[in-house]
């Protein structure tokens, strides 16, 4: 199996083939942005409105997605660096000091130029910095700026109360894209673009669900954030619709020629975090090198809970809408996440969960600590906390972050000889 970025065969079960395709042309067609005909909407991923606003014409620009791209190319620090020489400190999120670096650079990345927004959106979903940042962009550009305010997820789903402030407001901004367009609301779009997003949620649920084999034919960690792509930035549309057949049918490929994520599965892991984009193969590699495959994780769920049940509705389209955006992962309490992930360690027959907390990112990290300590001292699940940052590559020290991994699997492997005391899930 290959990393992202790798040479691939191009064939009809090719998914990084198409996906990458897909990449091309969504920064091609950004490049031709802006302006009256097409106008631009920056969004954040948790929680976003992406439906909505293309029903109304928009282009869609998720910086989060931007700044991951620069830094699994290795382009982040310049845009980092910048921002921080205007004034942003050492512990603001590392997406936001590229993000705004980049916008002083003039928006160049390795896949084009970003143009900038017409329209602001930001989906309030567990994170201050959030509206911080839209603020920062609304200053900038002098462009109109619609914060969501999302209820903050205490229950396993969400209050009739709580759907209809939601939807109140998705009125209001609904609202405010007929009067900046000019345009009427078309409730007929918006279900038609529901319906393609209906059916890659569908399938992005049973890539996922794949990991419960033994041997997982899927990574669900390093593999699937290299998927997301269309689930996260091409929602909706007709493409992102159909990317999801062709992965079903290259898993299926896979289980037929036996050919795995690691040539022997060795260790099976729940992964919690952002994974550390400036050294993402090196990172890989230190679980490859030991046969441990992440069968389920979180991050994934960043840009939606499809797997439990968040997904969108033709038929209930403001209320899905309102119901995914209250159920973005990082909108959850933490009583509601480490549930969540000690299901999925359960679920997934995992033998282990392993935690990269987040330098400069507070909504994924704070709590993570505690985090372990419950899983190790209450579910009795092995569990290993690293740190470095998703960003900025001054973080990352391999040495020290493989000398602990190294250590843990020693002890995961004395663990499985040892039949008094029987992994978690073996």
């Amino acid at each position: 199996m290959t990393h992202p970025g790798e040479e691939v065969e191009d064939g009809p079960t090719s998914a990084r083939e198409q996906q990458r395709r897909l990449v091309e042309e969504y920064y091609a067609d950004l490049a031709d942005a802006g302006g009256p005909r097409k106008p631009v909407a920056y969004m954040l991923v948790g929680g976003n409105l992406t439906e909505i606003v293309r029903s109304f014409g928009y282009e869609v620009v998720f910086p989060e997605i931007v700044a991951l791209n620069c830094a699994i190319k290795h382009e982040s620090l310049p845009n980092i660096l910048h921002a921080e020489a205007q004034g942003y400190g050492l512990d603001v999120c590392g997406y936001v000091k590229n993000d705004l670096g980049l916008q002083e650079l003039g928006g160049k990345t390795p896949f084009g130029r970003i143009p900038p927004p017409d329209l602001l959106v930001c989906s309030f979903s567990g994170c201050y910095v959030y509206i911080k940042w839209w603020e920062a962009l609304a200053e900038k550009y002098g462009c109109p700026l619609f914060v969501l305010d999302v209820p903050y997820m205490r229950d396993e789903r969400p209050r009739s109360e709580e759907i209809e402030y939601v939807v109140a407001q998705l009125n209001e901004f609904i609202a405010l894209l007929e009067r900046t367009t000019g345009r009427s609301f078309d409730r007929g779009e918006l279900r038609r673009m529901l319906a393609h997003s209906r059916k890659a949620e569908e399938g992005w649920v049973r890539y996922l669900s794949a990991g419960r084999r033994r041997p997982s034919p899927i990574e669900a960690y390093f593999e699937a954030v290299f998927y997301m792509f269309p689930i996260n930035v091409l929602r909706g549309t007709a493409a992102a619709a159909d990317f999801y057949d062709t992965v079903d049918a290259e898993v299926t490929a896979r289980v037929r020629a036996g050919e795995y994520p690691v040539p022997e599965e060795k260790v099976r892991l729940v992964v919690e975090g952002v994974p550390p984009y400036p050294s993402y193969r090196t990172f890989w590699d230190f679980f490859r090198r030991w046969g441990a495959v992440s069968v389920a994780a979180t991050y994934p769920k960043v840009g939606g809970l499809f797997d439990q049940g968040f997904l969108h509705d033709p038929d209930r389209p403001l209320e899905s809408i309102a119901e995914y955006s209250m159920a973005a992962y990082v909108n959850q309490s933490w009583g509601l996440r480490r549930r969540l992930i000690a299901s999925y360690a359960k679920e997934f027959e995992a033998d282990a969960v392993v935690i990269h907390g987040i330098k400069s990112c507070r909504s994924f990290t704070a709590g993570q600590g505690d985090l372990r300590d419950w899983l190790i001292h209450e579910q009795g699940i092995p569990t290993l906390y690293l740190e470095s940052d998703h960003e900025d590559p001054r973080y990352f020290a391999p040495a020290q972050i493989k000398n602990r991994m190294d250590a843990f699997f020693e002890s995961l492997d004395r663990r499985r000889s040892t039949v008094s005391l029987p992994m978690v899930g073996a």
